[in-house]
């Protein structure tokens, strides 16, 4: 499944007493907010492993969780066990490209599908869930971050959306507004949209977000550099269809307005509705967002709605 967004498998909610691993597929992850993490996951009922590999950093590159073939191998491992509901993200970063083609895709292929969280660089594993697996997936906050130890409304709307998804079916804050007014159906998709491009050309991308909602963030990224990466996904053609885009933080990419600007010049003559500021991604709350789930993006309303809860 390599081409536009189309709806996936939803996996089942989570229950109280369930066994959940967390894993570090990029970047290495501090032993105390792993700690803090894991004790958040307790006090929601669940039984959180972390993976054999989860503390390791790489020997020669320090930007890295360990080996490749170490956090392919936890990667695999969880989502094969059939004793873990859920697979949780410590930390983003940088790695999960050098990893993604090492994971056993057809073991995991054979094995049910369960809710996988995290964003930042793990958008190219939500791609790769996607394109591969045919499995939706939670664009949310991840274990040993910042958003999710520190930020009370993130952790709250994570833990609804895994146990009791139908309670949050809108998504956005108050501070969405339409940038583009509008309003669409399609397939949500999207994470870290400079990885989005950087994806651009490997085996098994996305070959479109034909009929999707974009659901788009980014970090450190000036204006000249967001303009680059959008100016790239628009010259390849993989914007073309795209029924919607629903925009989250952008951290550290300079001042908003300028930013806000290249968004309304980029998107602005795909004819789309656009809706800025949703509250999710890097920013200090980071909303859930589920992809791979038919929804609407209704400018009016500011607001990503979902056909069905994320979770069944």
């Amino acid at each position: 499944m390599t081409g536009g967004a189309v709806p996936l498998t939803r996996p089942r909610r989570l229950a109280p007493g369930d066994r959940v691993a967390v894993v570090a597929p990029s970047g290495p992850v501090p032993e105390e907010r792993l700690l803090a993490g894991l004790d958040v996951l307790r006090g929601w009922g669940l039984e959180p492993v972390a993976a054999p590999h989860a503390l390791d950093r790489h020997p020669r590159f320090g930007y890295l969780a360990g080996g490749d073939a170490d956090r392919a191998a936890d990667l695999t491992a969880a989502w094969c066990d059939p004793d873990i509901a859920a697979v949780f993200c410590a930390r983003g970063g940088y790695g999960a490209q050098r990893m993604a083609d090492l994971l056993d895709w057809d073991a995991m292929r054979t094995a049910e599908p369960k809710a996988f969280v995290g964003f930042s660089d793990i958008t190219a594993l939500h791609e790769a869930f996607a394109t591969r697996l045919g499995v939706a997936t939670l664009h949310g906050p991840m274990t040993a971050a910042g958003v999710f130890l520190d930020d009370k409304d993130s952790q709250e709307h994570l833990r609804a959306t895994l146990f009791e998804p139908e309670t949050v079916r809108a998504v956005g804050l108050p501070t969405a507004r339409a940038l583009v007014p509008g309003r669409a159906a399609g397939t949500t998709l999207g994470g870290c949209v400079s990885l989005l491009a950087a994806e651009l050309g490997t085996p098994h991308a996305r070959r479109s977000a034909a009929g999707g909602l974009l659901m788009i963030e980014d970090t450190g990224e000036e204006p000249y550099r967001l303009d680059r990466i959008l100016t790239q996904l628009l010259r390849s053609g993989w914007l073309d269809g795209v029924a919607g885009v629903g925009l989250g933080s952008w951290r550290d990419c300079g001042p908003y307005e300028e930013v806000r600007a290249v968004l309304l010049d980029r998107f602005g003559p795909l004819g789309v509705p656009v809706v800025e500021e949703l509250g999710f991604g890097h920013g200090h709350t980071s909303l859930t967002v589920p992809f791979g789930a038919p929804a609407v993006l209704d400018a009016e309303r500011a607001a990503l709605v979902l056909d069905e809860p994320a979770l069944v």
